[in-house]
């Protein structure tokens, strides 16, 4: 069985011209070759939503009809003051009728009242509590998509489906429903009535109604290539926003700021430009909806009024007509809006829904293979490896670890050490081959059992917001205080912990930038320590230490890696003191293996690369 980790190439930072060209072929691609699948995909993220709260839209298409009812009833009511309740006035036959025909209306009104309440209740709920869901789903999606997914994937993009994404679809859920099915049921509802007051007269009422349609077409059409740019617009900008912040130490460092900033000037005016389309579109649909409705109403009053002077129509009839022609072009602005939502949260259900779909390259096995005590022997059985660009990395390894070995990789930059450890942790799968762990094919483990089995340290080990104790915590949860200050007391961290103001409580800052960066690995053994793992991998671990951090946290390692199975990755020799045994590797092969002492005192390579470091310290 073999696994190919594929991918679209990572942004760069610094070719917004590029990718703005990119954005525009897709986009003029996309009525012909994408955009159908766009919008299924799309449609199947609402939908499955969606599907939850039946009842409850249920129960808010009930509240609009009857709010549409009750709007609707309106200028019927009017009609029927007007027709039959003022001649009996004037005739001084009493007001009656007219005052119920009022009443009539404050009753109408007051539903509406209290529908609309109900319905912005019950709709805000639903769309909370879909933004609640979508926003868990993306999270966890994120957090289970592979290491290759993420190293293709820029952090700005992620918090740009996570922020402005969201949004979007915010507004649609927010405003956008109340607007379109409102503005349906109104004009169908109008329509409908017009014909039923008077067949010829609201027959001249809706003859601008094919230009209307047509009208709106185009203005769909339009507006979804347009925010479809707008949305990708957003996205390009804030990942040079969270990649400028987040180097900001190289920006300073390498004099950046001003190219920086050029790019950043050129992504917001395409974001601006963008925008600026949008609403050029908008300033023609809603004044050209207006116009055709004014137009509308004038040649109606025009001559419904020659109808009631020739006695065909009464003048109720003819308010009544007014009234509702104002109602029937109302909707039609607010559909051109509706479209402004539904548009800019098309794009970014798309963007959403494309993550959602995106399986990981390291998939979870279908029936998990029960390791309940691991003992850490890794073996790699013909295991071969290459990246995105199909090159070779690993052509093909063969290597034996057995439990509680302890293993130094060293070579050349390149030479694939780092990719092994990653195989091992399963980072990434083996294009061809296997690799085990107690001779169960890492594939058929949950990653659950595999993470508890397995730990990886890197150069600059992460350190979560929060205390000292979180983060040590970070690799057990359950651990008890006394559990983190024992394991810290193993590992020699308890000394300078209880120095800091705090103890163990003390926060550790964004990324730990309170601390050094030999506390910081201090902090990271003490939590693999304590995570208990039956294999760890050292990944460069003291590479950006000076010489008394690195010497105090070597003998941290010796207590984190006792009686376990170690892999560990260095450039300096010094870290290899401890190994048992030596691989060194060359364009993804062992070319040597054996005991440190052994290969020091053969002529091979490591014996040269050991000559070089007793060399660099003299």
């Amino acid at each position: 069985m073999s696994h190919t980790v594929t991918g679209a190439p990572a942004e760069k930072p610094g070719e917004p011209a590029r990718w703005r060209g990119v954005a525009s072929e897709k986009q003029d691609e996309l009525p012909e070759k994408v955009s159908v699948l766009l919008r299924a995909r799309s449609r199947r993220l609402l939908a499955d939503l969606l599907r939850p709260h039946r009842r409850a839209i249920a129960l808010l298409l009930a509240v609009i009809v009857v709010s549409g009812a009750a709007g609707l009833a309106i200028p019927y009511l009017v009609k029927v003051g007007i027709d039959a309740g003022i001649p009996p006035m004037l005739r001084h036959e009493g007001a009656g009728t007219l005052v119920a025909a009022v009443a009539a209306i404050l009753a109408a009104a007051l539903i509406q009242a209290f529908t609309r309440q109900a319905f912005l209740q019950i709709s805000g709920q639903i769309g909370q509590d879909i933004l609640l869901e979508l926003r868990r789903r993306v999270f966890d999606h994120f957090q289970k998509l592979s290491l290759a997914f993420h190293e293709r994937y820029t952090s700005g993009r992620v918090i740009a489906r996570l922020t402005s994404d969201i949004d979007a679809i915010a507004e649609l859920l927010q405003s956008g429903f109340d607007s379109i099915v409102t503005a349906v049921l109104t004009l169908f509802g109008t329509a409908a009535l017009l014909l039923v007051l008077d067949l010829p007269l609201g027959a001249v009422a809706l003859v601008p109604l094919p230009i209307l349609l047509l009208f709106t077409r185009w203005f769909r059409r339009r507006s979804s290539i347009v925010y479809r740019r707008t949305r990708q617009a957003v996205a390009l900008l804030i990942v040079h926003f969270v990649e400028s912040m987040t180097g900001i130490r190289a920006v300073q460092a390498f004099r950046r700021e001003q190219r920086n900033q050029e790019i950043f000037d050129e992504l917001n005016t395409g974001y601006r430009d963008a925008n600026a389309d949008s609403m050029r579109l908008v300033a023609v649909f809603m004044p050209g909806i207006k116009l055709i409705g004014n137009v509308t109403i004038a040649v109606i009053l025009l001559y419904g009024g020659w109808l009631a002077l020739h006695h065909a129509v009464t003048v109720g009839v003819l308010a009544a007509f007014l009234l509702y022609l104002r109602q029937f072009y109302e909707p039609m602005q607010e559909i051109s809006q509706f479209y402004n939502t539904l548009q800019s949260a098309g794009a970014a259900l798309s963007n959403l829904s494309g993550v959602l779909e995106e399986r990981p390259a390291v998939a979870e096995p279908e029936r998990p293979v029960p390791l309940a005590r691991p003992r850490g022997a890794v073996r790699f059985e013909g295991a071969e490896f290459s990246y995105i660009d199909g090159v070779p990395v690993l052509p093909r390894l063969d290597l034996d670890i057995p439990a509680g070995q302890i293993v130094a990789v060293v070579g050349a930059t390149g030479a694939g050490k780092t990719t092994v450890a990653k195989l091992i942790a399963r980072f990434y799968d083996p294009t061809a081959g296997r690799v085990l762990l107690d001779g169960v094919d890492l594939r058929d483990l949950d990653e659950t059992t595999l993470r508890r089995a397995v730990v990886m340290v890197t150069q600059e080990n992460f350190l979560f917001t929060g205390t000292v104790a979180d983060n040590i915590r970070f690799g057990r949860p359950g651990a008890t205080p006394a559990e983190i200050e024992e394991a810290a007391r193993a590992i020699g961290a308890h000394e300078f912990i209880t120095a800091l103001p705090d103890g163990y409580d003390t926060q550790v800052g964004k990324r730990g930038g309170r601390m050094s960066a030999g506390q910081r690995q201090l902090v990271a053994f003490t939590r693999v320590f304590l995570a208990d793992p039956a294999v760890v991998i050292l990944d460069e671990a003291t590479s950006s230490l000076d010489v008394p951090s690195e010497r105090l946290v070597q003998r941290a390692l010796r207590t984190v890696l006792a009686g376990r199975t170690a892999l560990i990755i260095a450039h300096r020799l010094s870290t290899v003191e401890i190994a048992e045994r030596v691989l060194v590797m060359e364009s993804g092969r062992i070319v040597e293996d054996g005991p440190p002492d052994d290969l020091i005192a053969g002529a091979g390579r490591y014996a040269g690369l050991h000559r070089a470091w007793l060399d660099s310290l003299a």
